[in-house]
């Protein structure tokens, strides 16, 4: 069993679907209403685990009923809240998301997720030091995401930077990562007005760039590589991208090749989008594994 360390924002989700999303001004009639726990490290944390990793979570909550909520399903999923520190006197981090016309709209209330700070970190140092690989996200302080990033490469630490929400990042940041994970849209924001073929032989085998229906691309040393997405029915995309990030660190972790772990990372996505919630719909081991086998024969 790999050891995967997770570093990032834990919430809870509140969700509503509905026909269509409502324009500046005006009110419409959803269909239902949900709160199911999310935030982006805890969906990584839970996808990993679900996928057969051992897994350490570090963040924090508030001392608030959705706190409670978030750390006993943490637990429930197999992942050691040792590390999830509870913050006095703070909500917890919200998510209110609309699901209409097959996609998602996302507005992040970072409340607790804020004092995931360097100091709270150097508590598990020796947890991350162990790891097999560590994964972070940037719905926590940017300060934190570079010192982790940093702490990780000093340590020969193999360290996943999923680079959303989109904001920039330092060149020392991208150097010391061992890949980076941005969508079409956070890509643009990290290297705006610089040719996507260009970035990627630059940073071969280390930026992955997700392109949703069109699958992953990255650059091997030699060309570029496509690896296509599966095809499925979709119910929900949220926490999509955290399924995949994770299913990617659960196989990197266990020593599969780059190309094989974007495989079994797309496919655990796509059986993600298939099934409603952001954790909800993540897969445990045996369903990839399944699916995998089904489609190579």
């Amino acid at each position: 069993m790999v050891k995967i360390a997770v570093v990032g924002s834990a919430s809870m989700d509140l969700v509503v679907t509905s026909p269509k999303r409502p324009k500046a001004g005006e009110t419409i009639i959803g269909h239902s209403f949900s709160t199911v726990p999310g935030g982006k490290g805890a969906n990584q944390a839970v996808a990993a685990a679900r996928l057969g990793a051992e897994v350490s979570f570090i963040s924090c909550v508030g001392d608030d009923d959705y706190g409670k909520r978030i750390k006993e399903n943490l637990q429930e999923n197999g992942v050691s809240t040792t590390y999830v520190e509870t913050a006095a006197n703070v909500h917890s981090g919200t998510a209110h998301i609309i699901l209409a016309e097959e996609d998602n709209s996302i507005i992040v209330v970072k409340g607790a997720n804020d004092l995931v700070t360097p100091e709270l970190f150097k508590k598990a140092e020796e947890v991350l030091k162990q790891a097999d690989l560590v994964l972070i996200q940037q719905e926590i302080p940017e300060e934190t995401v570079e010192y982790v990033v940093e702490f990780c490469s000093k340590n020969h630490v193999d360290v996943l930077l999923n680079p959303a929400p989109a904001r920039r990042l330092r060149s020392e940041a991208i150097s010391n990562v061992t890949f980076l994970t941005p969508n079409e849209s956070e890509f643009e924001l990290l290297f705006g007005g610089q040719r996507k073929s260009d970035v990627l032989k630059q940073y071969a085998n280390k930026l992955i760039v997700t392109e949703g229906k069109n699958g992953v691309r990255f650059h091997n040393g030699l060309e570029e590589v496509v690896i296509p997405c599966y095809k499925v029915e979709v119910i929900d995309t949220t926490g999509a991208g955290d399924t995949f990030n994770a299913a990617f660190a659960v196989a990197k972790a266990e020593g599969k090749s780059l190309v094989e772990s974007l495989q079994f990372a797309n496919c655990a996505a796509s059986i993600s989008i298939t099934k409603f919630g952001a954790q909800g719909g993540m897969p445990i081991r045996d369903e990839v594994d399944r699916k995998m086998k089904e489609m190579r024969s």
